[in-house]
């Protein structure tokens, strides 16, 4: 291979790099491929939100024109002022199963972050840890959920031989109506929701001043339950705006709930049908293909993915989580919803593991990993 890496810099770049994932995904049953026009959105440092306080530099790998290889290489000021760090990110790693070509975008995107003042670079993030992020590095048999990140096991052998080492793992859990929706814990949902006097209202869709309020509830519940974690940012108000107009595309407001106690928010769950399973069957990424398949492939959908759960820290401990959980089967199961995905949880999140593994009978079934060297 004779392999230049350049950096990106006009649309037509921009859109050679979008497009270029296909080469890497050709023969994968499993491989969903994304719609171009929402990727165009996400790198569209003028119209995505996350670039007013964060950037970025996309470069491409190519042997004679053909693209080998694309990496993205991100400084995210909100979470470096958070984290009181200098952590650079990349994102948009594909790649041929090259290791030259690997460790000639890992310099390109160095070279870029220490040029910016970075002396960390963590990664996969596309771009940040609020979208899709991190790498599969075990559970290859099933394409991924809506939201979710997939790639060829090989990544995790470029990245670790390029230096990278696991800063991170996230977990996702397979949750089957008939395991964790029992009798017994039925009764204890119900002693929970009458000692916390618990409600469960979902967002409405319709109203639009309605639905507002409602966003503004849950980005101040998302922002303040979520806070304590690991790698957490706290979405800007433009970010939280741009993030809700995009799901309300897809979410089902069956599944977006806001939890009361005593008429007070105090948690919230946003779950999605796994739209996936309806988009495998498009490969082209053109819009309307993909607007086809959801239309006529609606019945495949049997899975939930719960996409973000969280509850107020004085509130929890209390059981709410397990609440909603229960909820989010028994509105999905009149509906031909027989099972969700729980992602992504955090490897040291001692208590959400031990609730989905114990009391819901959880299947931990897909690992994801955050890496990390120095600069």
């Amino acid at each position: 291979m004779s392999v230049v890496v350049r950096s990106v810099a006009s649309p037509a770049d921009t859109m050679k790099f979008i497009k270029s994932q296909w080469n890497f995904y050709k023969n994968d049953p499993n491989w969903v491929a994304p719609i171009i026009a929402d990727r165009k959105k996400l790198l569209d440092t003028k119209v995505n939100p996350f670039y007013l306080h964060s950037s970025m530099q996309l470069f491409l790998a190519e042997d004679n024109g053909v693209v080998v290889g694309r990496i993205a290489a991100i400084v995210n000021d909100n979470h470096n002022k958070t984290h009181n760090d200098k952590v650079g990110f990349f994102g948009f790693f594909e790649c041929a199963d090259d290791q030259k070509v690997a460790d000639a975008l890992f310099a390109a995107a160095a070279d870029w972050l220490k040029k910016k003042g970075m002396t960390e670079m963590r990664g996969p993030a596309n771009p940040s840890m609020n979208d899709e992020c991190a790498l599969l590095v075990d559970g290859f048999d099933l394409p991924p959920v809506v939201l979710m990140t997939y790639n060829p096991p090989y990544y995790a052998r470029l990245i670790e031989k390029a230096g990278f080492a696991k800063i991170k793992d996230l977990y996702a859990y397979l949750l089957k109506q008939e395991d964790y929706r029992s009798e017994k814990l039925q009764r204890l949902n119900n002693a929970i929701r009458q000692r916390n006097k618990l409600t469960i209202r979902e967002v409405d869709f319709k109203n639009k001043q309605q639905f507002r309020k409602d966003v503004t509830t849950i980005k101040d519940l998302y922002n303040s339950a979520w806070q304590p974690n690991w790698g957490f940012v706290k979405m800007t108000n433009e970010e939280f705006d741009f993030l809700a107009k995009d799901l309300k595309q897809i979410a089902d407001q069956r599944y977006t709930v806001i939890a009361e106690s005593d008429g007070k928010p105090v948690g919230f769950m946003l779950a999605l049908p796994d739209i996936n399973q309806s988009l495998i069957y498009q490969k082209s990424g053109r819009l309307l293909s993909a607007v086809w398949h959801l239309l006529t492939k609606k019945k495949k959908i049997n899975t939930l993915r719960i996409i973000v759960l969280g509850v107020l820290p004085q509130y929890q401990g209390r059981g709410i989580d397990a609440v909603l959980y229960d909820e989010a089967g028994a509105r999905g199961l009149p509906h031909g919803i027989t099972q969700g995905e729980a992602s992504w949880v955090l490897e040291d999140n001692v208590e959400m593991n031990h609730a989905l593994q114990h009391a819901m009978h959880g299947k931990l079934y897909k690992t994801y990993r955050m890496y990390q060297k120095g600069l």
